[in-house]
């Protein structure tokens, strides 16, 4: 491969890693052609990009970026495949079910999700586990309305309650 083609390949991988949120790395090496269809099938279906790549122009792409993902630098060894992905937890879903299926692959290595990193396999259950944005700002905004719900319906109860208390003394 010449410089010009590994350098266009670099400035794909870092303008790929600047459009998403979250990416993650991962070992399919030992997937056979099926099944790794089928993982792209998946992949596509949630919106998850999956991308095969050298482990030295991903690493040339990740320092070629303002951020320091030297953490990650420990799982670029063998075959990495990374699946980028809007959604924080989509990649660990997808890889803990199709892993369930096929018994450890596609194999962990290591994600950057929501400006933290997770390296070892044993990060994957925690991974699984995170809420999105949208997931969490649902729950806080139902939080701020339930004390809210509870005193209007107080009031409501209440005047109902004062306004019967009224009329009864009013007929006597």
């Amino acid at each position: 491969m010449r410089k010009e083609e590994k350098s266009a390949i670099i400035e794909t991988i870092a303008e790929t890693i600047k459009q998403y949120d979250n990416f993650y790395l991962a070992d399919i090496a030992t997937l056979n052609a099926t099944k790794t269809s089928d993982l792209r099938r998946q992949c596509a279906k949630q919106e998850i990009k999956l991308m095969v790549v050298k482990n030295t122009l991903l690493q040339k792409a990740l320092d070629s970026l303002e951020a320091d993902y030297s953490e990650l630098t420990v799982a670029l060894k063998g075959n990495t495949a990374v699946m980028f992905s809007n959604v924080a937890n989509a990649p660990a879903r997808l890889i803990k079910e199709f892993a369930g299926k096929e018994a450890t692959v596609p194999a962990f290595k290591a994600a950057y999700v929501q400006e933290s990193f997770y390296v070892g396999k044993e990060q994957l259950p925690a991974l699984v586990n995170i809420k999105s944005k949208t997931e969490l700002l649902g729950e806080v905004i139902g939080l701020l309305q339930s004390p809210i719900k509870n005193v209007v319906s107080a009031l409501q109860s209440g005047g109902n309650t004062i306004h019967g208390v009224l009329e009864t003394l009013s007929n006597k």
